[in-house]
């Protein structure tokens, strides 16, 4: 039986990135300009993560536009580069790149915290646990979430690690394939984060651009994250819920069903 979660909890559902050009039509009016997604955004979802920091860091007036658009009570995920999940040889120097442009959103409050997502190349091992370490030390008080893909990151040891350096655990939803994690509800931070992929099998591995997120989730199957929904909500204050299977708008829909499954019947 799901447990509710007292109201003084809070959870935030939304999407990962929002300027898609295959939302129009779907999600945002057919010829609204690039520059005016964002602001319309806000009228459906309250946080977002942004996802175009992983291929190039923009120049702090990027980020102080974003700010602009938002209302006040309005809150980013940044997702780091991909030096710092991908290649981890350059010490740090692009993450504090990325710090330094955020500057305007850090002043404003609106930054709620850095997503650094590893590759399923990324295994478990000295090395690499060294530069999560270390990821954590640059980004200082903010919030870091780490989302793993290799299944050698699934052991009680890691949950342990990652609360004793303050490094958030991203839980995941995405196809049950050999070598990839299992839904979970760890929470090893001030605040709980589930990520939702989508289950395509077929393009999962070998999918060109976006096509590995091509899934649109019944709403029974996001029912089946109630439990540990509730589970997560019942250790920490707040988390965060974001879909990234984005393709034709796919994740607006599935985010706007899980907020009204979670206000019907969780919350």
């Amino acid at each position: 039986m799901v447990q509710h979660k007292p109201p003084t909890y809070e959870i935030k559902v939304g999407t990962s990135g929002f300027s898609y050009d295959d939302w129009r039509g779907v999600f945002y009016p057919q010829e609204i300009p690039r520059s005016d997604m964002l602001a319309y955004y806000c009228r459906h979802f309250q946080t977002v993560e942004i996802n175009a920091t992983y291929y190039a860091i923009p120049d702090h007036k990027t980020f102080e536009r974003m700010v602009l658009k938002t209302p006040p009570d309005f809150e980013f995920i940044v997702k780091t580069d991909r030096e710092t999940t991908h290649d981890r040889n350059d010490k740090g120097n692009a993450l504090q790149k990325l710090l330094q442009a955020l500057t305007p959103m850090i002043e404003s409050g609106k930054l709620k915290g850095l997503l650094a997502q590893f590759p399923y190349s990324c295994k478990n091992n000295e090395v690499n646990r060294a530069h999560l370490a270390r990821t954590k030390n640059i980004a200082g008080d903010i919030p870091l979430f780490v989302e793993f893909r290799n299944y050698t990151w699934n052991s009680e040891p890691i949950v342990d690690f990652l609360k004793a350096n303050a490094i958030g655990y991203v839980n995941t939803d995405e196809p049950a394939l050999k070598g990839l994690l299992p839904p979970q509800a760890h929470v090893t931070s001030d605040a709980g984060y589930i990520r939702f992929h989508g289950r395509n099998k077929k393009d999962w591995w070998d999918g060109k651009g976006s096509a590995r997120y091509n899934y649109e989730y019944s709403p029974e199957e996001l029912r089946e994250w109630l439990t540990r929904i509730s589970r997560i909500l019942h250790k920490t204050y707040k988390s965060y819920i974001f879909f990234n299977n984005h393709p034709q708008g796919k994740a607006v829909k599935n985010a706007r069903q899980m907020m009204e499954i979670l206000e019907k019947e969780l919350l």
